[in-house]
Parts: C-alpha cells; sequence; structure tokens
C-alpha cells in the first residue's frame, strides 16, 4: 500500500525560488504525493508564480492575508495535511526526485522491532515490540553563499544540542535543516504537536523527536541540497546565529533540553495561531484537518476556511 505524502512549501517574497520549489514537488516519483505551498503573506510577485502552477490537482496554494512567520506556515500547512505523511521543502530546497519515494518505501517497510540488544527503555519501548517509523531523514549537501559544498550528515548533527562534545570533528557544526530532511509519520505530531513559535522551531522540533523516543530511520544518501542565500533566515542580520532575536530563541530550546535531563516530561506544541487569516485555497480538495493538537479556536478558523474554499468538511 503506498504511503500518501503531503509536501509542505512555506514561503514568504521569494518569487525568484518559490517556482523550482513547485516543480520539484510536483516531479516527485512518489505516487501518492500532493503538494501545499504556504504563501505567507507575500507582497512582491509570489502570488503570480504560484499562479502558473495552480491548474495542477497536486497542488494546493494556501494563502495567508498576513505574514505570521516560518513556524506559523509551517503548521498551517501540517495542520491540513489530514492523515498524510508529511514532509518540509523550502523554496531553497533542491530534492532528488526519488527523495519521498525513497523516504515513504523507508518508512512502511515490514517487521521493524525492537531489538533485545539495545538499551530501549531509554527511549520508552519495550524489546522485541514491533514499532512505527516515526521520522525517516537523508543527508543533504549545503550550498554556502561562497560556493563552498559541505555535507550535512545525520550521523552527528542530529544530536548536536544533546552531545555538543561530539561536534569538533565535524567539518560544520549543528543540524540547521534537520525537518527538511526528513520524513514524518502523522502520528509524531499527535504526539508532540506543531513547531513553536520560534526561529529556531526547526532545532526545537528535532530535539522533541529524538527526546520523545520517536523511531528515527536514517538514509545513508544525499537526497537534496540546501542552497544558502542572502535573504534566508540563517542569512539576515535581523535572524542569523549571531542575532540576539535567535540567540534568545536558542536559549529556550537549550531549557527545554534541560527540563527533560531533569525529569521533566515533554509536553505537546499545540498549533496556536490567534493571528491566522486566510484569503485563499486552491484545490481545497487535497486538503483535511489533521489530528494534531491545536487550539479550538485554531482548528475552528481552519475548518471554517477549508468550507469558504469547498474542501472536506470532516476534520481528522
Amino acid at each position: 500500500m503506498t504511503l500518501p505524502v503531503a509536501i509542505v512549501i512555506p514561503s514568504w517574497n521569494r518569487a525568484p525560488l518559490v517556482g523550482q520549489a513547485v516543480l520539484a514537488a510536483l516531479e516527485q516519483s512518489h505516487p501518492d504525493t500532493v503538494a501545499i505551498v504556504i504563501d505567507d503573506g507575500s507582497t512582491d510577485d509570489t502570488p503570480e508564480v504560484l499562479a502558473a502552477h495552480a491548474d495542477d490537482p497536486r497542488l494546493s496554494i494556501v494563502r495567508l492575508a498576513r505574514h505570521l512567520g516560518t513556524a506559523a506556515a509551517k503548521n498551517v500547512g501540517l495542520m491540513l495535511a489530514g492523515t498524510r505523511a508529511v514532509t518540509f521543502h523550502d523554496s531553497d530546497d533542491l530534492p532528488h526526485r526519488d527523495k519521498v519515494a525513497r523516504q515513504a518505501e523507508a518508512m512502511t517497510q515490514p517487521g521493524i522491532v525492537a531489538e533485545p540488544g539495545l538499551n530501549w527503555s531509554a527511549a520508552g519501548h519495550s524489546p522485541g515490540v514491533p514499532l512505527q517509523i516515526g521520522a525517516v531523514l537523508c543527508h543533504h549537501d549545503l550550498v554556502l553563499r561562497s560556493g563552498r559544498v559541505v555535507q550535512v550528515r545525520r550521523s552527528l548533527s542530529l544530536v548536536d544540542d544533546l552531545f555538543p562534545n561530539l561536534q569538533l570533528g565535524t567539518e560544520e557544526k549543528g543540524d540547521w535543516t534537520h525537518v527538511n530532511s526528513g520524513l514524518f509519520h502523522p502520528s509524531v505530531f499527535e504526539r508532540l504537536g506543531g513547531f513553536a513559535n520560534s526561529i529556531e522551531e526547526d532545532r526545537d522540533f528535532r530535539n522533541r523527536l529524538i527526546l520523545s523516543g520517536a523511531i528515527v530511520w536514517i538514509l545513508d544518501a544525499v537526497l537534496f541540497s540546501k542552497i544558502e542565500t542572502e535573504d534566508a533566515l540563517t542569512q539576515a542580520p535581523e535572524t542569523n546565529y549571531a542575532s540576539p532575536r535567535r540567540a534568545a530563541d536558542r536559549a529556550q530550546v537549550w531549557q527545554r533540553v534541560a527540563d527533560w535531563r531533569s525529569g521533566n516530561a515533554l509536553a505537546p506544541e499545540p498549533v496556536d495561531l490567534p493571528d491566522l487569516d486566510i484569503a485563499d485555497i486552491t484545490n481545497p480538495a487535497n486538503l483535511q484537518l489533521s489530528a494534531t493538537p491545536a487550539s479550538p479556536a485554531t482548528r475552528e478558523a481552519l475548518q471554517a476556511a477549508l468550507d469558504r474554499a469547498g474542501g472536506p468538511a470532516v476534520a481528522a
């Protein structure tokens, strides 16, 4: 049975890049894939670029009336993915044509059990029991602005916030695009919730995924390239790694790790979008509310937007 997948593409004022991101999603070889573009209140030519692809029935465009930020845009896409597995591709990502297919195949492989030789109690599992793979990750090439290409592998960068003492032998420290490298089973979001309101939302979600005991499968293959651009959040002066804003958000991420190490349970992150205003939705038949925890007002606003667009009336 083919695993249904949603590719969520958050975009804000990336008109020169978003078209290629849409094409890369629509050209994926996996047979049951839809692309959900969240236009996060763009004021450039993004709507016109997206309109050129709007007739493709596999593409749904969700246009927000105001800019809410990357984490909120991802949460909107996540909430509208229904029961599909979800992967996130930024407008400056170039995925291999078989990325989603290979990840879906790995996620649905039978016979995965907790082998008795590993310390499964540390992850909240019992030896010998069947396991549901929660995330399938791959490696990627990071193309720096200088033109230098660095390969980011999951072996060490996956745990950079938990074990920084393992990072010194790596060429580039940390893992900036962990979420983009992954395909996530819907049950992961049902347990963990969505993304925190932070510009370190990927880092925070990556940590919660690991600390919750989710089963992570790593494909030993480079299946997409991340292109570093001048206007990316990690490069812009107000949001780069040296900025006060990112430092504050990073401190919150590390505090959550410290709380976990002190014995505190991980709480889910319900999606709460009080300023959500959806201006338009195309191809709403692809969309359905997921079971990700969310505030009642957020669920009502999303379902109302689907109803106005003529989409499914039954929430997951």
